[in-house]
């Protein structure tokens, strides 16, 4: 009975993965008119290539196979098309809210939001209005924040950086990223508070992207963890300023945390703090890595191109020659900073710190 069993245990294998091979494709010749590529293995999708050759490679091995215009893939569980090049994302930017609509993979969402969030569409998830959006972050509001930037960044190369003859930017980079986003949104500047929010949200960004398998040890068991850990931390924090704001009438210097508490939607209806807390992680997410590696490029061609990094360095010198020993930079001295600007530009240009973002088709479109 053994042997039976130990020959007939291979032919069920085998017939499983041809089923689910016959599935895949039939799934992929079902008549609709989508663009060309490979939806890779089943169940499993093209997640290992991925990993493998990194986002660049993968991408540019697959517009020159299949199309330099769009081309379709299996990552993170979902049915993907690709759009690339200039005129991919210019369709795509032109044509959000009309054709396309924000969205997260399954698997972002289970390791990012709440669990009763899971199955919403990003678009239900962040409760925020674009012009609620657009009072935080409009110009106005933003020179406001110079100042403390500026205080924060000297303080981080002071503490991080000078004592060291060499030093790994990336990681000190998200470093102080991580801590700028906390003071400004939630006004957590106390170095072990911040602490107990950056090493879960490591593991949630550093597992988000991988292979959607929840077992022990995958770094996608892990950013499911560190996803519950973040939640946990920011609804204490939630939870302690809607007390502060209860028990004080003050409306002077508010933080998004405190404004999103005391927005209210056209019903009258005050958000729950779970939406809160996931509009925050979103926020997160969105100027964590993308930040921090645009610093981290920037430095390295300003490392690689001496004679620029001559003339960013005198624009700066001149601005710091026009202030005092302690004082901060204002929204005046971002403006004369024209050519450091324009390095920062050529930086994101060479070198995008975001590989694409997620949409969704909320209707049929052509396009290439």
């Amino acid at each position: 009975m053994e042997a039976f069993f130990t020959y007939l245990l291979p032919f069920a294998v085998l017939s499983v993965i041809l089923s689910l091979l016959f599935l895949n494709r039939k799934r992929n010749s079902s008549g609709l008119n989508l663009p060309p590529g490979s939806s890779g293995w089943p169940m499993v999708g093209e997640n290992m290539e991925f990993v493998l050759q990194g986002p660049q490679k993968f991408v540019y091995e697959r517009m020159n196979k299949y199309s330099p215009e769009v081309f379709q893939t299996c990552l993170l569980g979902e049915k993907l098309a690709v759009f690339c090049g200039a005129p991919g994302n210019k369709f795509l930017f032109m044509n959000d809210s009309k054709l396309l609509t924000s969205w997260w993979p399954q698997s972002m969402k289970k390791a990012l939001l709440f669990p009763e969030y899971a199955d919403n569409s990003v678009k239900e998830v962040g409760a925020l209005q674009r012009s609620f959006l657009h009072e935080i972050l409009k110009p106005e509001a933003l020179k406001q924040y110079i100042p403390l930037m500026d205080a924060m960044a000297r303080e981080h190369v002071e503490t991080e950086w000078a004592p060291c003859e060499e030093v790994k930017v990336f990681p000190l980079s998200k470093k102080y990223t991580f801590a700028l986003a906390c003071k400004l949104f939630m006004s957590v500047e106390d170095p072990d508070h911040v602490k107990r929010l950056a090493d879960p949200f490591t593991l949630v960004t550093s597992g988000m992207f991988s292979v959607p398998i929840d077992l022990p040890g995958t770094a996608y068991n892990r950013a499911i963890k560190g996803g519950k850990m973040v939640r946990e931390e920011l609804l204490k924090i939630i939870r302690a300023r809607r007390n502060e704001l209860m028990e004080s009438k003050e409306t002077s210097d508010r933080d998004l945390l405190s404004r999103m508490l005391l927005i209210t939607d056209e019903q009258g209806q005050f958000m729950n703090e779970m939406e809160i807390s996931n509009n925050i992680i979103g926020l997160l997410v969105a100027s964590y890595e993308t930040t921090s590696t645009a610093v981290t490029f920037v430095l390295k061609y300003l490392a690689e191109l001496p004679h620029i990094y001559s003339e960013v360095y005198k624009e700066q010198m001149e601005i710091a020659k026009s202030k005092g020993p302690d004082e901060l930079l204002t929204w005046e001295d971002i403006q004369k900073m024209k050519y450091s600007w324009n390095v920062a530009c050529e930086a994101l240009r060479l070198s995008p710190p975001a590989q694409g973002a997620f949409r969704e088709a909320i209707t049929d479109f052509t396009y290439a």
